[in-house]
Order: structure tokens, then C-alpha cells, then sequence
């Protein structure tokens, strides 16, 4: 079978490493994670992931309590790069190469974020994860995987979630949700849903950049999607 796409972003929040603990990661899903990042490269998929922080800072909080915002969001990019440093581990073990690439820059742990040398790490099926968002504050890990997604001429990005897609309301909390198999870039900015931030969202409509939203806690869903499966929501233009 020929996969769907050839070269994948994965955009990881944080929370999706936390299973069902409190704060932190939860080795189980972190391996269940890494097992289906090893069946990607397996079909010959090159494949580039973004993870959050918010498992163990969330920027934005901290600053509602009155941090200064740029502080906060430099702490948030740390939380990443140790998230990057987590499933680089996992992966290695089980014998899928890695590169961990750091906006900023902190040699003994990370590569510096170079965009030619990522993309050769990719060509190389090296799996290539970008910790410490943009390297600015103000702006999230979800702009971070738009951006780079774009650098690196990836041809989706997707978005793994704890639900099954996109829905008008949260379907955590509310029983009447309805579900959309498909968006476009301007329904979502319209009707303000909760997909990714509105610079992310505006930077993959700019470039025609797919977004497929789907459920991280089903296992194979990457794989079904890539297989061209139906799975989640898809956005696009």
C-alpha cells in the first residue's frame, strides 16, 4: 500500500503524554506513542514531531496569575524540550534513530534548529522532534508545528487530541455535541473552534496546509489515516 502522505507533522500537546496521571508522563503512553511512530517509519513515511509543555507548565496560566508573560512562556518552551527528551528515549529503545532540534539552543541536550539539516535528518528517516515551539514567547507549540511543518514542506499536520475530532462544544462536558468530519480553514476562525490558535490555523491556510484532527488514545489511527482511512476531522481550504 502506497501511504497517503510521504512527509507527516505531528503536533503532541503535552496532556496526551499524561494519560491518566495528574502532572507529568505516563511511561505506557508515552511507549504506546512511540510504538505507532515506529510502524510510520515503517511504511517508508518520514515523519517530524511537535510537543507541548502543558503537562508540566502551561505559560499562559502562569501568567494569568501574574507572571511576566515572556518568563512564563520560556519556562513552557523547557517543559518541551524535556517532553522531546522523554520520547526520544522511548523511541530509541525500541530502535527508531532520532534528532531532538531545539529553537534554543542548548547543545548537550539538542541540535540547534537549522532547517536544512532537519530536513536532511528526515530524508535520512531519522525521526526529527522540535522542542521549544518557536524559540519566542507569545506564540504556542501549535504555531511552532504550522511553522516548521511549512519549513520542512510537510504535506499535513496532525493534530492528536483526546477526542475523536473537532465538535461544536467540548464533548467532555456537554452530551449533544456534534462532530465534524470536515472543515474548512474559515469555519474554523469563524466559529472560533477549538482546532489550534488562530496565527496557526491562518498560517496553514495561507499555505493550503491540511489539518487532520484525531484521537491519540485509539491505537493505529496514524496508520489508518495515512492508509486513507476516514479518522477524525479534516480541515482544509
Amino acid at each position: 500500500m502506497e501511504p497517503r502522505y510521504k512527509r507527516i507533522m505531528l503536533k503532541l500537546s503535552g496532556e496526551a503524554l499524561m494519560g491518566d496521571l495528574p502532572y507529568g508522563v505516563d511511561a505506557g503512553v508515552i511507549g504506546v506513542i512511540a510504538e505507532e511512530i515506529k510502524e510510520v517509519t515503517e511504511l517508508g513515511v518520514q515523519i517530524a514531531v511537535v510537543i507541548g509543555g502543558g503537562n508540566i507548565f502551561r505559560g499562559l496560566e502562569a501568567s494569568a496569575q501574574g507572571m511576566d508573560r515572556a518568563t512564563a512562556d520560556y519556562i513552557g518552551m523547557l517543559a518541551t524540550v524535556m517532553n522531546a527528551l522523554t520520547l526520544q528515549d522511548a523511541l530509541e529503545k525500541i530502535g527508531v534513530y532520532t534528532r531532538v532540534v531545539s529553537a534554543i539552543e542548548m547543545k548537550e541536550l539538542a541540535e540547534p534548529y537549522i532547517r536544512r539539516r532537519a530536513v536532511r535528518h528526515l530524508e535520512k528517516n531519522r525521526v526529527v522532534i522540535f522542542a521549544a515551539g518557536t524559540g519566542n514567547p507569545y506564540f504556542t507549540t501549535d504555531t511552532a508545528a504550522s511553522l516548521r511543518a511549512m519549513e520542512i514542506h510537510a504535506e499535513v499536520i496532525l493534530k492528536a487530541t483526546k477526542v475523536d475530532g473537532v465538535y461544536d462544544r467540548d464533548p467532555m462536558k456537554e452530551a449533544g455535541a456534534k462532530k465534524f468530519d470536515e472543515l474548512t480553514y474559515i469555519d474554523v476562525l469563524k466559529k472560533e473552534l477549538k482546532v489550534m490558535d488562530t496565527t496557526a490555523v491562518s498560517l496553514c491556510m495561507d499555505n493550503n496546509l491540511p489539518i487532520i484532527v484525531f484521537n491519540v488514545k485509539k491505537r493505529g489511527n496514524i496508520i489508518r489515516i495515512l492508509k486513507n482511512e476516514k479518522v477524525g476531522t479534516t480541515v482544509r481550504a
